[in-house]
């Protein structure tokens, strides 16, 4: 009996000590696991110094977050002198003195959802995450590839394509700030003649009124293209906008502007009568097509739709319309 005692007793000792070594081989085998490395578009910034003033902006807002977790996106990414200088043009002295706000869509409109390499980029207009003041609508971005890849006009890609775990950045040259109607319209060749029209005259306000986001934006704008404006020339028998007189030009171009509303596609109907700028009514005509009648009878469609802006909205004509004179 009592060789079986102690057996017993050298059983269980024997079980409890390789159990004990079993445990404590599991422990080091835990502390050998080896946790990858992550590599996301906020590990990159943090890592690189050229992205101190992106990481706190980041940081700031509250977007980190956002660009550390494992959904996609497209980063154009201002360095700190990008940062430098947007700071300087709009009279901050310091990243803490602009409103978190206004910071944190100036950063979304860096940002697209997905992975947009530099070889899927192309002439046109594409949209941002970033919200506006004039509608919960995502703001545009015009993209010009005819050089490179340049953005609404003011930001230029000088390194493209640099891959990471959640997406793909693009460092650009400049930050790419909320755009307003003018934005589009200096950035985009396509309304080349309407720049030049907006701006012969000393006297007009055009460009400052559509730059502001107060009252009595947000506008509406049916913008005519370099095409429309030269149809326009043969039709009135001139050869060029100087032998239009001031006082016309301006009833013309302030025709194509609606005041205090951000109408998209959408909020068009057939019928309706919208009131321009210069009190003169257009109708909208909803088919297969959207057309506008003017007061001289005349029809001009809609070719483009929705560009939105931080201040407004601009839809695209074939036509240029003319007020009742």
């Amino acid at each position: 009996m009592k060789l079986i005692s102690k057996l017993t007793r050298f059983t269980a000792v024997a079980f409890l000590t390789l159990g004990l070594a079993s445990c404590s081989d599991d422990d080091d085998a835990v502390d050998d696991v080896v946790v990858p490395e992550t590599n996301t578009i906020a590990d990159f910034v943090a890592s690189n110094d050229d992205y101190s003033s992106l990481e706190a902006a980041l940081e700031v807002t509250g977007l980190t977050a956002t660009l550390d977790g494992t959904a996609n996106y497209t980063v154009f990414a201002p360095d700190n002198d990008a940062f430098a200088a947007f700071l300087s043009d709009n009279g901050f002295s310091d990243l803490s003195e602009v409103p978190t706000d206004v910071l944190t869509q100036v950063l979304m409109n860096h940002v697209q959802s997905g992975i947009i390499t530099s070889g899927d980029l192309t002439t046109g207009y594409i949209e941002s995450m970033a919200v506006g003041s004039a509608s919960e609508e995502n703001l545009s971005m015009y993209i010009d590839t005819s050089d490179g890849v340049m953005i609404n006009g003011v930001s230029n890609v000088v390194t493209a394509d640099v891959e990471v775990d959640n997406g793909i950045i693009h460092a650009v040259d400049a930050v790419i700030g909320l755009p307003d109607i003018t934005t589009f319209a200096m950035a985009d060749p396509t309304f080349d003649t309407l720049v030049a029209a907006l701006t012969r005259e000393d006297s007009y306000t055009f460009v400052e009124t559509l730059m502001m986001t107060s009252d009595p934006a947000p506008f509406t704008v049916f913008a005519p293209t370099n095409d429309a404006f030269g149809a326009l020339l043969e039709e009135l028998e001139a050869e060029s906008l100087n032998d239009i007189s001031g006082d016309v030009l301006a009833s013309v171009l302030s025709y194509h502007v609606v005041a205090g509303a951000n109408v998209r596609s959408g909020d068009l109907s057939d019928g309706m009568v919208v009131t321009m700028l210069n009190e003169d009514s257009i109708t909208v005509n909803v088919g297969d097509t959207v057309t506008l009648t003017d007061s001289s009878g005349r029809t001009s469609t809609v070719v483009a739709t929705d560009v939105q802006a931080n201040n407004g909205v601009i839809h695209v004509l074939d036509m240029v319309l003319l007020p009742a004179m």
